[in-house]
């Protein structure tokens, strides 16, 4: 970073700047603002998280941003419905991009610098209105730069509100435009049953049914299950979703409840060594790769909903692990957050 900053590639602005910030992938297309996320609203949770963090994660990404004494890698928030935010957006991503450029997976990220003082005034008064913001996809960074505060807030006898330390780097986007793909599963073993008593221990509990292709979930509610040769389609019954718990009635939750637990004895899918985690942009043929290379079945699930997790985080709850895999991903780099 220092020699990038030595030669010039990295350039800091002149005054604090808002960006709008594009991705597209695959026809696919979401526009968000870069800005300072509040490390305070973070602590008192108006900017909410779904998932807990390991502890080691947090530790590597504490190390990365007091070596850098930066921001560099983006945490991807949503906003909720805030069409004025939406057109500011939109009409700051109308011209020529300052920054164009495609990375890995074709993604293409393209950049604009908000410069105006009366668009800096009302994006910033509408985000300060919001009742919350909602972590996507970052909460190892968002984490560990709240232990870099809190370590240098101690640290510093006059400390202030304002201390640049007292920001996280984020990247906000409509939730509306925000693409979730499905997390599937693969499991090493079918807990010492045969094919014909596990799919009989199936059936009890949903409806099954054989597929002559591969089976991509097409709502809530349905699963695949992949075992050597045969596609099946899973349905749970309606009655067994219970609708007002908001962790429990997602997909993942489900599978965990009525199948993963009680058939097949996996009790922690955060621990238990017998399960993977596929994830959905590698679609339904690596989940049979995975099974002719060995694994005894795999699940493939329907996308947990934006609106499922910002449920479960107005909650203050946590979501089983896995169950979201955010498609396109952030840059890192491309701003950075320079700690003073």
């Amino acid at each position: 970073m220092r020699r990038m900053l030595d030669r010039g590639v990295l350039k800091r602005d002149g005054k604090p700047c808002y960006y709008a910030y594009r991705l597209v992938m695959n026809g696919h297309a979401q526009t968000g603002l870069v800005a300072a996320g509040s490390i305070a609203d973070y602590d008192a949770q108006r900017i909410r998280r779904h998932e807990l963090t390991r502890p080691d994660k947090e530790d590597d990404r504490v190390r990365q941003i007091e070596a850098l004494n930066a921001h560099t890698g983006p945490v991807m928030v949503a906003y909720p419905t805030a069409p004025e935010v939406d057109a500011i957006l939109a009409d700051a991503s109308s011209g020529a991009p300052e920054f164009d450029v495609t990375g890995s997976g074709g993604v293409r990220h393209m950049l604009w610098v908000i410069r105006e003082e009366d668009r800096i005034a009302h994006l910033t008064a509408a985000f300060d209105a919001m009742p919350a913001l909602y972590i996507a996809d970052g909460h190892h960074r968002t984490a560990a730069a709240s232990r870099v505060a809190a370590s240098r807030r101690a640290a510093t006898p006059q400390r202030s509100a304002e201390a640049s330390y007292e920001r996280f780097l984020c990247v906000a986007f409509p939730h509306r435009q925000m693409r979730i793909l499905p997390y599937n599963r693969v499991v090493r073993d079918l807990n010492g049953l045969d094919r014909e008593e596990f799919l009989r221990r199936v059936a009890a509990r949903f409806n099954v049914t054989r597929s002559a292709g591969r089976v991509t979930p097409e709502r809530r509610g349905i699963f695949g299950l992949y075992l050597p040769g045969q596609w099946y389609r899973l349905e749970i019954d309606a009655a067994r979703i219970p609708a007002a718990d908001p962790t429990a009635r997602l997909d993942i939750s489900l599978l965990a409840e009525h199948l993963l637990g009680p058939v097949l004895a996996i009790g922690d899918p955060r621990t238990d060594p017998r399960i993977e985690f596929i994830g959905g942009i590698r679609g339904p043929e690596e989940l049979e790769r995975r099974v002719a290379g060995g694994m005894a079945a795999a699940f493939s699930m329907y996308p947990t909903g934006m609106q499922d997790l910002m449920a479960v985080a107005d909650a203050g709850r946590i979501m089983p692990p896995k169950s979201t895999w955010f498609e396109p991903k952030l840059a890192d780099g491309l701003v950075s957050l320079v700690l003073d």
